[in-house]
C-alpha cells in the first residue's frame, strides 16, 4: 500500500519578530508532516515556538512577525503563504480548525454556544436557520455534551470547564475541517475531563479521518493521542519519531529531561518537622459549609486538620469544592457555616483588626501567576506591598533588603525588581507570587494549583522550591490540586474531595496504594502516564 500524501507539509519555515533592536529569531528551520488521520504531537516548553507554529500555518501571526523568504506551509500541496487573504479566509475554519487552550477566552461571553456556532456555518455553508440549528446539535451530541440544547442556549460562563471544552472543539469541527490544530486543549482540566476531551477527539479523527497537529507540554497526554512527536526547543526540532520509539527511547538530551521532569504519583518522604498532635493542630476545620445562593451547598459539612510543617492535599474536580474551601479559610466568602480554627482561635470571632493580622498568617498562591500580579507595578512593589500594609520592615532599606533575600531564596537575579511581570516567563512569574506571599512571614500558604499552568520542567523546579522552602522555614502548606503528581511530590496527607464533600481522607500513602472510595480509584485510573 502506498504511502498516503501529507495534508499538511511545513518545509523550512523559520519566523522572526521585528522589534526596535532588530530581528529577533523565533523558529528555525521548522519541518513537520501530518499525514491524514494521524496526529502528530508539536511537544516543547513556554517559548519554544509551538503556537507560533500553529499561528503560521491559520495565517494569524502578529504583525510583527517576519516570516523568511524560503519558508513553505503546503496543505494538501498548495502553499498557505502565498495565499491573498480572501483566500485564506476559505481555508481557515473551513479545511483548518483550530482548538485553542483557554475555551473561556475563545469564546464570546455575551453570547450564547448556539448563536456563535452559527455563525461559523454562515460563513462555510448555505443552510436554512433550522438546518443549521439540527446540525448544530449534532456537533454538540458528536463531541459528547449529554443536553446538546441546554448547552445551545447556554452562555460560556454556565458551562463546566470540560464542557466549554467539548462545545469550543464542536465549534471547531463545525467547518468540516481536514486538518484540526489543538493548542493545548486540555491542559487546564481535570483528569477525568482531560480523558474525555482526548477520547473525544479521537473518535471525531477516526470518524472522519482527519489529519491533527497537536500541540501540548504534557507527556502523559502525548503518549495518549500520538502517532509521531516532535520535539521543539528555543525554536528548533531537535528530535522527530514515532511516538512508540519517542516513548521507548528518547534520543537528544532535552527530551530526556522532559521526562526526568515529569512528577511521579509515589509518596513524599516525611518532612523532618515534627508535628503536633491531632489535638493541637495548626489548622481545624469542622463541619464547614458554603451556601450560594439558588445552588446546592458548594462545600458540605467538610471536615480535616492540618498540622505544622505538614502538607494536606485537596484534591477533585473543578467544581468539587476545593477552591471555596481554601476562601473560605481566608473568610472571603459569605454564607459560611461551621467552624475554622487557626492556632486555636475561632476565625468567625475575629474583628476586622484581627483579620487583617490573620491576612498575614495565611498567604495565597494562585493558579495564574500573570493574573495575580499588577501588570503596571514592578516586581519590587509587588513584594513590597505586603509587607507596607502589614508594617513589616521599618524603612524602606530595610525591605529593599528582605526583597533581595526574597529573590535570592525563590532563585530570581536581582535585577528583576525593577521589571514589570509581562517580561518574566511563567515559571519566573510564580517564583515571583511566591516570594511575595513569603515577604509577609506566613504560617500558612494556601496553594491553589500553583503548578496546572506550567509546563513539566518548569512544573518540576516550582514543585522543588515549594519542598524546599517547607524544609527550610518548617512551611505548611494546603495545596488545592487535581494532579496526582504534585500530591505524591509535596502532600503528607489527602482529602479527595467530590460535590462539596470529602469522600476519603488518609495519608499520602494510603489514598494513593489502596483507594477505598470508588472516586478515588476513578481519578487515580484516569491520570495519563508514559
Amino acid at each position: 500500500m502506498e504511502n498516503p500524501s501529507p495534508l499538511l507539509q511545513i518545509d523550512q519555515l523559520s519566523l522572526s519578530f521585528q522589534s526596535q533592536a532588530g530581528l529577533s529569531p523565533l523558529l528555525k528551520s521548522i519541518s513537520l508532516v501530518v499525514l491524514p488521520g494521524q496526529t502528530l504531537a508539536l511537544v516543547g516548553e513556554s517559548g519554544s515556538g509551538k503556537s507560533m507554529t500553529a499561528l503560521a500555518v491559520m495565517q494569524l501571526l502578529p504583525s510583527a512577525a517576519r516570516v523568511h523568504r524560503d519558508s513553505r506551509v503546503l496543505f494538501k500541496q498548495q502553499d498557505l503563504l502565498s495565499l491573498p487573504q480572501r483566500a485564506i479566509s476559505r481555508v481557515r475554519g473551513r479545511q483548518i480548525g483550530i482548538v485553542f487552550q483557554n475555551a473561556m477566552s475563545a469564546f464570546n461571553p455575551v453570547l450564547t454556544i448556539g448563536y456563535q456556532l452559527h455563525e461559523v456555518l454562515r460563513c462555510h455553508f448555505n443552510l436554512s436557520q433550522a438546518l443549521e440549528r439540527e446540525r448544530i446539535l449534532e456537533l454538540l451530541d458528536e463531541v459528547g455534551i449529554v443536553n446538546p440544547q441546554q448547552c445551545y442556549a447556554a452562555y460560556p460562563h454556565q458551562l463546566s470547564g470540560g464542557m466549554r471544552q467539548r462545545a469550543l472543539i464542536a465549534m471547531a469541527l463545525a467547518g468540516e475541517p481536514e486538518l484540526l490544530i489543538a493548542d493545548e486543549p486540555t491542559t487546564a482540566l481535570d483528569v477525568t475531563i482531560q480523558a474525555q476531551v482526548l477520547a473525544t477527539l479521537q473518535a471525531v479523527q477516526a470518524k472522519r479521518c482527519m489529519g491533527m497537529l497537536f500541540i501540548s507540554h504534557d507527556l502523559g497526554v502525548v503518549a495518549r493521542i500520538a502517532d509521531s512527536v516532535a520535539v521543539l526547543y528555543h525554536g528548533e526540532i531537535v528530535e522527530q519519531a514515532k511516538a512508540r520509539d519517542f516513548f521507548q527511547h528518547p534520543q537528544q538530551a532535552y527530551s530526556q529531561q522532559l521526562f526526568a521532569a515529569l512528577p511521579k504519583v509515589k509518596v513524599r518522604q516525611p518532612s523532618r518537622f515534627v508535628s503536633q498532635s491531632i489535638a493541637d493542630p495548626l489548622l481545624k476545620v469542622e463541619n464547614l459549609s458554603v451556601h450560594f445562593p439558588k445552588l446546592a451547598n458548594a462545600v458540605n459539612q467538610v471536615s480535616f486538620y492540618l498540622n505544622k510543617g505538614k502538607t494536606l492535599a485537596l484534591i477533585g474536580e473543578s467544581g468539587s469544592g476545593k477552591t471555596t474551601t481554601g476562601k473560605a479559610i481566608l473568610q472571603l466568602l459569605p454564607n459560611i457555616s461551621g467552624q475554622i480554627y487557626f492556632e486555636g482561635r475561632l476565625l468567625s470571632d475575629l474583628n476586622q483588626a484581627d483579620l487583617k493580622s490573620l491576612r498575614k498568617d495565611i498567604q495565597v498562591i494562585f493558579q495564574d501567576p500573570y493574573a495575580a500580579l499588577n501588570p503596571r507595578m514592578t516586581i519590587a512593589s509587588s513584594i513590597e506591598e505586603g509587607m507596607l500594609v502589614q508594617g513589616i520592615g521599618r524603612t524602606a532599606v530595610e525591605r529593599g533588603q528582605r526583597i533581595d533575600n526574597l529573590l535570592a531564596a525563590v532563585g530570581l537575579p536581582l535585577d528583576y525588581k525593577q521589571r514589570y511581570p509581562q517580561a518574566l516567563s511563567g515559571g519566573e512569574r510564580q517564583r515571583v507570587c511566591i516570594a511575595r506571599a513569603l515577604a509577609v512571614e506566613p504560617k500558612l500558604l494556601i496553594c491553589d494549583e500553583p503548578t496546572s499552568a506550567l509546563d513539566v520542567s518548569v512544573q518540576a523546579q516550582i514543585l522543588k522550591l515549594l519542598d524546599q522552602l517547607q524544609k527550610e522555614r518548617g512551611l505548611t502548606y494546603l495545596l488545592i490540586t487535581h494532579n496526582f503528581g504534585v500530591v505524591g511530590y509535596l502532600a503528607d496527607d489527602v482529602a479527595v474531595m467530590h460535590r462539596g464533600q470529602i469522600v476519603e481522607y488518609g495519608p499520602s500513602q494510603q489514598i494513593l496504594s489502596a483507594p477505598q472510595h470508588p472516586y478515588t480509584q476513578k481519578l487515580l485510573a484516569s491520570v495519563l502516564t508514559v
